[in-house]
């Protein structure tokens, strides 16, 4: 890239954490540097802007090693929603106008916001009130639009797929039917890819609810083909045909989407009461989002941090990175978090594991 005259941009990491975060912080602090910039880390998400102390220079020194390295080495959190924060005693108030304040004050030309959907809806409004910034989408869900692929998916369904490869065996030899249940909330994706991968019996998804009779029958019909075992993956925002889904009670302050949970222990169990078989329950949880990010997620990663680079060097402001094989291009971040990036019905691997024979219980 063309060397530019200095500039000073502000890089931070919000929502849930993911593989792949320290590649991206790494391509945008190296890039940036090589263009002569000076690159400064806001910790601890959007509250790295309302706090004291907690910005700091990225020089090379900084990034380096930290490619195949899982978290964020600038931390985040999902609680920091500058325009809803929580008081001490109880209050939702508003201080975007303080962070715009503190953004001006540090010198900052522009800022990149690393994030999924609930991240970039905020770095949306902070667009909006005069902040020039640049959006890259990070995500285990999948579930933003305008970009095939969010880093930190291809990961989390590696994770997700080796869990399924494990359990194989211990169902197997117990004549088992074990449940998984893994992340996604409102999108299906982690446990669709993985499903399939894992060579899973039963897929249960968002976007598909399912009756709970078409679950047992499939596993009853496992049995009777001597096939003794059965692997059901769930996804957390799976929900059952007519009813809800499933949440469990939140005690973080300042949350403010449901903790989604449950459905794989109550599958597990109707499963077990209706058939009589042996059943297991099993919750990945948040070893999904740890890990080294895969080969996949560390290049998409690195060639986003460059993308976003590149956006601030021609002022560009208000877009997101995006992958659209095969580039990277920009799309505006109001078009990104306008709808969530559901699994179509008409998916060609829904269509490849209904061939197979895999059940979605519909």
């Amino acid at each position: 890239m063309e060397r530019k005259k200095t500039k000073r941009i502000g890089l931070l990491t919000g929502g849930g954490d993911c593989p792949g975060l320290n590649a991206v912080i790494r391509s945008v602090v190296k890039s940036g540097l090589n263009l002569g910039w000076e690159v400064c880390g806001i910790r601890e998400g959007f509250e790295g802007l309302l706090k004291p102390g907690k910005i700091c220079p990225l020089r090379r020194k900084d990034v380096a090693g930290i490619l195949h390295v899982g978290g964020t080495i600038l931390g985040t959190t999902n609680r920091g929603n500058p325009f809803a924060q929580k008081t001490k005693d109880g209050r939702t108030v508003d201080l975007s106008d303080r962070v715009v304040k503190r953004f001006h004050s540090l010198g900052l030309d522009a800022l990149i916001v690393i994030g999924g959907d609930g991240t970039l809806s905020i770095a949306k409004k902070l667009s909006d009130k005069g902040i020039p910034l640049v959006g890259i989408p990070k995500t285990i869900d999948n579930d933003l639009s305008g970009t095939v692929i969010t880093f930190g998916f291809d990961t989390a369904v590696s994770t997700a797929t080796e869990a399924l490869d494990k359990l194989h065996s211990t169902a197997k030899s117990h004549q088992r039917v074990i449940v998984v249940e893994v992340m996604g909330r409102y999108a299906g994706w982690i446990a669709l890819n993985s499903g399939v991968s894992g060579g899973a019996d039963i897929i249960l998804i968002p976007e598909i609810p399912f009756k709970i009779e078409a679950v047992v029958e499939k596993v009853l019909e496992r049995y009777r083909r001597k096939r003794n075992f059965c692997i059901v993956v769930v996804a957390e925002g799976a929900k059952p045909l007519g009813g809800e889904m499933f949440t469990k009670e939140c005690k973080e302050t300042g949350r403010v989407e449901p903790l989604l949970g449950g459905v794989g222990q109550w599958v597990s169990e109707e499963i077990g009461r209706r058939t009589g078989k042996e059943t297991r329950s099993l919750v990945l949880g948040h070893l999904q989002r740890g890990g080294q990010p895969t080969t996949f997620d560390r290049l998409v990663a690195t060639r986003f941090g460059v993308a976003a680079v590149e956006l601030v060097a021609k002022k560009k402001f208000g877009q997101m990175v995006a992958l659209r094989p095969p580039n990277i291009e920009s799309v505006p971040i109001a078009v990104a978090i306008a709808k969530r990036n559901l699994v179509p019905l008409n998916s060609d691997v829904l269509k490849a594991a209904r061939a197979l024979g895999i059940s979605f219980g519909d």
